[in-house]
């Protein structure tokens, strides 16, 4: 499924010419292959440029806040992410007005999808939604990254609210079966 990339002011663009940046958001579960995927996407481009929402997260080195078991985040742990979601944004159409295309990455969807497209309003971007199978995620991927496993708890928990909260939205990949660049490719030749 594809919708149309969006400008902010309901244009529609041809999002991977190659000479004009773009911005690309990469979203999905945790384990999804977000960053990845990111990072390799935008190593494809003369001028790419990859801001990972984890990374942003990790520069509050005193009082970090994130979520502990699943469900939305609340308190200062929902202000920290809206932050970071901000920042990931205002770092994304920086590179973007001096010439880069930029894959953004996070965990992105119900009510922060929104959040996203108004901070990137007025620049053209597209979202691409990592989604592999749950089973895959939580039995294999979140196991073998060196980041701390979250659970299969929380695969379900994110999967479920992705699958409800983003239906119709941006272009959807199943992974599961894919090597990282294949998933490039994918998008590459899809975009």
């Amino acid at each position: 499924m594809m919708s149309s990339p969006n400008t902010g002011d309901g244009a529609n663009i041809h999002l991977l010419a190659p000479t004009q940046p773009a911005i690309i958001v990469v979203t999905g579960i945790q384990a999804a292959g977000k960053t990845t995927i990111a990072r390799l996407l935008a190593r494809r481009f003369v001028r790419g440029a990859h801001v990972e929402g984890d990374a942003l997260q990790h520069m509050i080195v005193s009082g970090s806040q994130g979520v502990r078991e699943p469900g939305e985040p609340t308190g200062e742990a929902a202000q920290q992410y809206l932050l970071r979601l901000k920042h990931m944004c205002l770092l994304g159409k920086s590179f973007f007005e001096a010439g880069f295309t930029v894959a953004l990455d996070d965990i992105i969807m119900g009510e922060s999808w929104p959040y996203v497209e108004e901070l990137l309003q007025g620049a053209p971007f597209s979202m691409i939604v990592l989604a592999p199978r749950v089973e895959v995620v939580a039995q294999q991927r979140d196991l073998q990254r060196s980041k701390r496993p979250l659970g299969e708890a929380w695969a379900v928990y994110l999967d479920d609210i992705l699958r409800a909260t983003m239906q119709g939205v941006g272009h959807w990949i199943d992974t599961s079966e894919q090597t990282p660049t294949e998933t490039v490719d994918q998008i590459l030749h899809d975009l």
